[in-house]
């Protein structure tokens, strides 16, 4: 890993204000309260629809993007751009519908059981070829969660396993489908995408950019590094490093934001999921700095999700400036409190504000 020499470094960055193509807001007080933390940032995102139900009908995402909108302060220009979470049993003409009034952005493949209230998934990808059909028709994106969850495979391979009987199948039969690999974490995983053709992208977060498997087990079980899909080997996330600095437009910014409660992370089975929203540019600054490659944050952070989502550029700006800065140990949040990303730690970059483009 080559690093950029801080003495060389501006103390200054200004780019483009990014999107976030993968966030989770939660419903009720936790949306309200973790909601301000990525509309600072971010001037749209994709938000999951895993909730407890899941909005899995083009009805439930609206209402669902009605609460969201509820708890804007006035006059934010946020955008949430929301999902549909597929089952075994979605219709593809409610979809369809749902994508062409513009409620829906695009959809949502859970596995069964892949991750946090997934459990109304898709059981069998064969399944919903009607569904993938109708979306491959209407140029609708498939945002995918890239794991098999027999118990007959390592976690540490499900990604990879994913890959090869699901994606490689399905892309074959359906070339045109606009896909996105989410969070994607493998050597495999980053390898498939930049081989593929231009209708399939992936985004990566700023904590497997930054932390291996070990940081799971440092000392002790550290249940706020357990996410899903889990940290891998050094090499994978070496590998994550080289495709997101690359400069290649099938990689960008999505965060997996995923907040949680102390008590449901620090217990007997905790749940998985880092939230990272409260300095999540500062983390990916921090990276491609250390890459040498601060020139091509704006591509990864502001350019390439929008041009493959077929959407404009943002009209305005973010400003980061070079000053160490503590991230807290807890945020107070849905009625309890929640361990940020990088809790107790220096980070070299602040987040200063938005500006007009120009």
């Amino acid at each position: 890993m080559s690093a950029a020499d801080s003495s060389a470094s501006p103390s200054r960055l200004v780019i483009r204000q990014p999107d976030d193509w993968h966030v989770h807001l939660r419903d009720g007080a936790m949306l309200a309260d973790v909601l301000p933390y990525t509309i600072r940032q971010f001037a749209r995102a994709i938000v999951m629809p895993n909730l407890s139900p899941p909005a899995a009908t083009s009805g439930e995402v609206a209402e669902y993007r009605a609460r969201i909108m509820a708890c804007l302060p006035k006059g934010s220009t946020f955008t949430p751009l929301m999902t549909l979470y597929l089952t075994d049993a979605t219709s593809p003409d409610d979809l369809a519908a749902g994508f062409a009034l513009g409620v829906v952005t695009a959809a949502k493949l859970y596995p069964a059981h892949a991750t946090t209230n997934s459990a109304h998934g898709v059981t069998a990808i064969r399944g919903i070829y009607p569904v993938l059909e109708r979306m491959q028709e209407v140029g609708m994106p498939l945002l995918v969660h890239g794991e098999v969850t027999g118990g007959d495979i390592d976690i540490f391979d499900r990604e990879a396993v994913f890959i090869e009987r699901v994606l490689v199948p399905t892309l074959r039969d359906f070339p045109a489908l606009k896909l996105v690999f989410e969070h994607i974490t493998t050597v495999e995983a980053a390898a498939f995408v930049e081989a593929a053709g231009e209708n399939v992208a992936a985004t990566i977060t700023p904590h497997h950019l930054q932390i291996n498997r070990n940081a799971i087990f440092a000392g002790g079980i550290r249940p706020h590094a357990y996410c899903l899909p889990i940290a891998k080997r050094e090499v994978h996330r070496l590998a994550l490093r080289r495709a997101a600095t690359s400069g290649s437009a099938k990689f960008f910014l999505g965060t997996d934001t995923a907040p949680h409660e102390v008590k449901t992370k620090e217990s007997a089975c905790g749940c998985a999921g880092i939230f990272n929203a409260p300095h999540a540019l500062e983390a990916y600054a921090m990276v491609f700095e250390e890459e040498g490659a601060l020139g091509r944050l704006e591509g990864f952070a502001s350019e390439h999700g929008p041009r493959f989502y077929g959407l404009p550029l943002n009209e305005s700006q973010v400003v980061l400036e070079r000053q160490e800065c503590l991230v807290p140990e807890r945020i107070a949040a849905g009625g309890g409190e929640i361990v940020p990303w990088m809790a107790g730690e220096v980070i070299r970059w602040r987040f200063a504000g938005v500006q007009p483009l120009g």
